[in-house]
């Protein structure tokens, strides 16, 4: 592997940060689909779980795209990343291909279908979402334990693992956990995008409730459990700067606090700004965790990243894409704005 010099190391650098943030972004708006998803599995409703894919039938298409941009960023800045780890991961990621692709089949074929077919689809559709939602969960967890390589001379690392290395106790609770904080964000979507009054919306408040307690718990065990596992966390967090750590930590506790005050006080719009806020402040945590790796004990950003060349090739063709995907988001989000009610299901 070549060394970079300085410039494509800053080139690095950026490109991991924009890695990031679409993953993070992914994640804020795909996620409460995700969760909504999941939530339907529990409507009983015809119309109202034909509704919950209308409210989401103009803007899922852009919000998953965000993935594509990330995997995008991982094949052109971090090939040798892109090639190993999608090798280890390839059960995994097969499970979250084939629900994303499910979820997208039941939500543009749903309306065209006969009734039976309408309620198979809607079973297809939360089933899709729970896959996605924990099998990508597990595939973060597999990424943070890091995977086997070789190690000759001259060569490229390549993996070496088998097919179901990535399973472990830890990868499958951080499935578990992903599962149980996409379903608080699916609940606060359905009682962002449904009119006051509509009885799901009713349900999905009380569901909050709940959903709002296991996620704490979900994430403060996450945590516990990776800085006892994990070194490269646990001598950040309890290191010399551990009050930076700590910092973190009570901005987190308070955005979470407000999104609970928002939901109380049914302000749904401030409760999702807080929740993302709360998700975005972790998200850059772990990734300022994990610095200068890319994948934990495997590969380092500067290390994974392509030959000299490639990077700035790549940097000269992308850059300006990542700005036009904002602003395609924001467009969306503003034009499907508007509240729904269960008479508009996907049927109808």
């Amino acid at each position: 592997m070549e060394i970079l010099s300085f410039s494509q190391q800053v080139l690095a650098l950026a490109w991991w940060l924009a890695l990031g943030v679409s993953v993070l972004i992914y994640i804020a708006l795909d996620g409460a689909d995700l969760g909504a998803g999941i939530f339907s599995l529990f409507v009983r409703d015809h119309d109202e779980r034909g509704a919950i894919m209308t409210a989401m039938a103009g803007t899922w298409d852009a919000n998953e795209t965000w993935l594509i941009v990330a995997g995008g960023i991982l094949f052109g800045t971090f090939p040798f990343v892109y090639g190993s780890a999608f090798s280890y991961l390839m059960v995994p990621l097969a499970f979250v291909l084939w629900g994303i692709i499910a979820r997208a089949i039941s939500l543009e074929f749903r309306h065209l279908a006969s009734p039976f077919w309408q309620r198979f689809s809607d079973g297809v559709f939360g089933l899709g979402s729970l896959t996605v939602t924990f099998f990508g969960g597990v595939c973060v967890g597999a990424v943070l334990q890091g995977y086997p390589q070789t190690d000759v001379e001259g060569r490229v690392p390549t993996y070496v693992g088998g097919a179901f290395t990535f399973l472990s106790p830890f990868s499958v609770w951080v499935g578990v956990a992903s599962v149980v904080a996409v379903t608080l964000a699916g609940v606060l979507f359905v009682r962002a995008r449904f009119e006051k009054g509509e009885p799901i919306r009713i349900d999905a408040a009380r569901w909050t409730m709940t959903i709002f307690y296991l996620a704490i718990a979900a994430v403060g065990i996450t945590t516990v459990w990776s800085a006892l596992i994990f070194p490269w966390a646990a001598d950040k967090w309890f290191g010399a700067h551990f009050w930076v750590w700590g910092l973190l930590f009570v901005v987190s506790v308070f955005a979470i606090a407000r999104m609970r005050r928002a939901t109380l006080d049914d302000r749904d719009l401030a409760a999702i700004l807080w929740f993302n806020s709360a998700a975005v402040i972790m998200g850059f945590g772990m990734l300022a965790t994990m610095f200068p790796y890319l994948v934990p004990g495997t590969w380092t950003i500067f290390d994974a990243a392509s030959p000299q060349v490639s990077i700035v090739t790549f940097t000269m063709t992308m850059g300006g894409f990542v700005p036009v995907m904002i602003l395609y988001n924001a467009y969306q989000i503003w034009v499907f704005r508007a509240r729904v009610t269960k008479l508009a299901a996907h049927a109808h």
